[in-house]
Parts: C-alpha cells; structure tokens; sequence
C-alpha cells in the first residue's frame, strides 16, 4: 500500500507493529485487527470523561453500596458526554436536537441567558457542548 506520508529528513523510520493474539491471516483480517484497536482510543476519552469530568477519583464513599452507585451515575453522565463530545466532532455544525432533549437545551439557555454577556450566540451542538464543558470548569 503506497503512502503519501514523508519521512522526516535525517530520521530512521518508524516501524509499528500491533502484536495481538488473534489469527491474522490476510491483508484484510489485518486491516480489522488495527481498525479495532484504533477504536481504543474513544475507550480513553471515556475514561478521561470519568476522570477528570467527573472526577471519578476524587470520590472518598467509605462503602462498597456508595461507591458502586456513585460509578453507576457517572458512567451514564460520562457516556452523555462522551456521546455528545464524539456527535459534536462529526457535525460540529448540527442542531443541538440531534443530541440534547428540549429540556436540556432549555436549560443551558436558561443558564446562559443568566450570564452578564449570553456565551450560546449559534444554535448548533458544537456551541451546546462547549457550554456543558464550561459548566464543568
């Protein structure tokens, strides 16, 4: 497969190799296996949600019961945000409906309309993701 990448000038190449387990017995199985593994990266920017979003942690639950429901609630707010961060990449420009329910948008207008100087000036989801992330801080 020819490429369009130069290498850089004075540089051995780099040669990556993805060891795995499974059988690779063609150009197409191989394909697979690293389309696969290049969908780890959205398992980190889960996690990354989690952790810092979140702030996964910082929880201090002194019992097993609090500290499986406090993983159980941020798992389906990190995946709210995962799911709305990863829609707003592919469509920057696409309607917030897409997305967020009335209510939700709703309520960031309410917030933002609350501010001195209104942050929401385009309606797309980009601009509503952003909103929740400054929520956040």
């Amino acid at each position: 497969m020819e490429s369009d990448f130069q290498q850089p000038a004075g540089r051995p190449p780099i040669d990556w190799k993805l060891v795995t387990n499974l059988p690779v017995g063609n150009f197409a199985i191989a394909i697979e296996k690293l389309e696969w593994y290049a969908l780890r990266w959205k398992a980190e920017v889960f996690h990354k949600v989690m952790k810092s979003g979140c702030r996964a942690e910082e929880a201090r639950l002194e019992t097993a019961e609090r500290l499986t429901k406090f993983l159980v609630l941020i798992a389906m707010v990190s995946w709210r945000i995962f799911f709305l961060t990863m829609s707003a990449r592919a469509k920057p420009e696409a309607a917030p409906e897409t997305v967020l329910t009335p209510t939700e948008i709703a309520t960031l207008d309410a917030i933002d309309g609350a501010r001195a100087k209104p942050r929401i000036l385009r309606k797309t989801l980009a601009t509503y993701l952003l909103q929740i992330a400054m929520l956040g801080g």
